[in-house]
């Protein structure tokens, strides 16, 4: 029966809750209340990693929280919710970028937001599949039935097309951190993972192909496996390695302002030392929580709310697993986001496109100054230089569990496959921290998109 297996899950793995101070504890409260807030807003689509933050949190909305698990269900039916073929297609299309406040081009700093694009036709979505599959565990469901007894096959269909991208491109489909996170949600669910899958992440490790930013999730993996005992013999003793050499990794790419790559991806690195239960022993962990405390009006979009949760509460992925779902606390009442009135008057940006001349005619094909009223965003600048008479801006965005991010400029596009992604900067040289729905320009500022590499 579903609750015995649930019971053993817990004693196989028991819940591993690093110490959280009570003014850390506070924030994090408060950041639920604020995503509970944001997450109540139908505009944004039902996200399962947002599903999986509201659980692994200490208080609840339990009303809310059922609520929003059948909106995940709802959102995982359809022709497609069948057939593993189809597993890398949504039943709808996403929020339009006006709806969906956030996103950037993948690639700075290890981040990983395309982990949870919209995946295109023929293209497997390993990511989504993965969080959906971490919250139905959340949800202590059982995948016995349904749609939901489907899932499972889906992902594992999805790894194995997801890989056939590295014999032609070095790295899956999708990427590390996709791949990784589909064998760390096939472990929380106690499922068997094919040897062949786990030794290609191993080699991928061992041989160095991945980056910061998909390394934390690919410790996870290595990190969930070795604890629930999924491997035997000279696999799980690799497995410990792994683990210890990703952790080495991650304490040696520690920044000096404590950040592991950048504030967004420091959340998801924290959780393995929360799943090695090595928090309390490493002072990087403590110079990353301090830093993230300081940094946390950067968190406005639910996706990155939702990520930056488990780590506050002091909790991983890999705790999903020893949920009971009884005796939770349902006092959590949402902080709702108040909309700020535009400004008075305009403002004036100026818009510059930098691009190699070997795919654009000139290094520079746009530099304009583009008008829009006081507190617009990125986007907003964006749309009015495509509207700007004879000096016609042109580009394409593509939707995901963050929001639009770049992915077309002048006819231009990056491209997953050959690592070229549309950076973000205000001149001369600074990384924008937030999208472009997110970021607001302020008067005589110039913004640059430049096509680079990571």
């Amino acid at each position: 029966m579903w609750w015995l297996l649930v019971l053993l899950q817990a004693v196989v793995l028991p819940a591993q809750l690093c110490e959280v101070p009570e003014e850390v504890a506070a924030q994090a409260c408060t950041m639920s209340a604020r995503l509970l807030g944001l997450a109540e807003d139908p505009a944004w689509e039902a996200n399962p990693s947002i599903y999986v933050a509201l659980r692994l949190a200490d208080d609840h909305d339990l009303a809310f929280e059922a609520q929003y698990l059948a909106r995940l269900k709802d959102a995982f039916q359809g022709p497609h919710s069948t057939s593993p073929q189809a597993a890398g297609q949504p039943k709808r299309p996403l929020p339009q970028p006006h709806a969906a406040p956030h996103g950037r081009a993948p690639g700075a700093h290890g981040h990983h937001r395309s982990a949870v694009a919209a995946g295109k036709r023929g293209r497997p979505n390993t990511g989504r599949l993965a969080l959906q599959l971490l919250a139905l565990r959340a949800a202590c469901q059982p995948l016995d039935a349904g749609a939901e007894g489907h899932l499972v096959t889906r992902l594992k269909y999805s790894l194995e097309t997801d890989w056939t991208g590295s014999q032609r491109h070095g790295h899956p489909l999708t990427n590390y951190y996709q791949y990784s996170l589909g064998i760390l949600a096939l472990c929380v669910q106690r499922k068997q993972v094919r040897e062949e899958v786990i030794r290609r992440l191993l080699a991928a490790e061992q041989q160095g192909r991945f980056s910061l930013g998909h390394g934390h999730a690919v410790g996870l993996a290595f990190a969930c496996l070795d604890q629930a005992q999924l491997a035997r013999g000279a696999l799980a003793l690799e497995l410990q390695e792994a683990v210890r050499n990703v952790s080495r990794k991650l304490l040696q790419a520690q920044g000096h302002d404590g950040f592991f790559g950048n504030v967004f991806s420091t959340p998801l690195a924290m959780q393995l030392f929360i799943a090695t239960n090595t928090c309390e022993s490493e002072l990087a962990y403590n110079r990353a929580r301090a830093a993230l405390l300081q940094s946390l009006d950067n968190f406005t979009n639910p996706m990155a709310i939702s990520q930056l949760l488990p780590a506050l509460y002091g909790r991983s992925y890999l705790d999903i697993a020893s949920m009971h779902c009884q005796g939770e606390r349902d006092t959590l009442q949402p902080i709702r986001p108040v909309t700020q009135p535009p400004g008075p008057g305009n403002i004036t940006v100026r818009l510059v496109v930098e691009c190699p001349k070997r795919l654009c005619h000139h290094h520079v094909p746009y530099n304009q100054s583009v008008s829009v009223p006081t507190g617009s965003s990125l986007l907003d600048v964006l749309e009015a230089a495509s509207k700007q008479g004879r000096h016609a801006f042109m580009f394409k965005t593509q939707d995901s569990l963050y929001g639009p991010f770049l992915t077309t400029v002048m006819k231009v596009e990056a491209k997953w496959q050959e690592r070229r992604y549309w950076q973000l900067l205000s001149a001369p040289d600074t990384r924008l921290q937030t999208g472009i729905a997110d970021y607001k320009p302020h008067d005589g500022e110039t913004l640059i998109l430049r096509l680079s590499k990571w």
